[in-house]
């Protein structure tokens, strides 16, 4: 019968438990933010303090991956759910009057949406 070394396996227990270890205690280890905010979701306590910009600009200072371009394709703008031709269209809106933001990927688009969503949605909900 031959000998059965328990040195790998005590080696591969000390590094799952210090991997598991790592992520249960991080607690997403990135900037606190506001109840309700998201990678995909932009709330409006996240507005304060960015001071009198266009919501364009907010977008590109807190989630400026939502404008980059996946195969040529920009995202749509939605703003209390009609389309609009271009992003340009948030210039005209102050920070004050967005409720919130949301980012929605090409696939969840085109299955909300229909079709001409390559570059997913960001919709914009204005205070009524």
């Amino acid at each position: 019968m031959r000998a059965y070394s328990s040195r790998p396996l005590v080696v591969f227990a000390a590094a799952l438990s210090l991997g598991l270890a790592g992520c249960a205690s991080g607690g997403g280890g990135g900037s606190a933010r506001p109840e309700g905010a998201t990678s995909n979701r932009i709330v409006k306590a996240e507005f304060e303090g960015l001071g009198q910009i266009s919501p364009l600009r907010a977008i590109e200072r807190l989630r400026p991956r939502w404008l980059t371009t996946r195969g040529g394709d920009s995202p749509v703008l939605m703003i209390d759910g009609t389309r609009r031709s271009s992003m340009r269209d948030l210039e005209s809106f102050q920070l004050a009057d967005i409720d919130r933001m949301e980012y929605m990927s090409a696939s969840d688009a085109t299955t909300r949406f229909g079709t001409g969503f390559s570059g997913g949605a960001i919709m914009v909900f204005t205070i009524r």
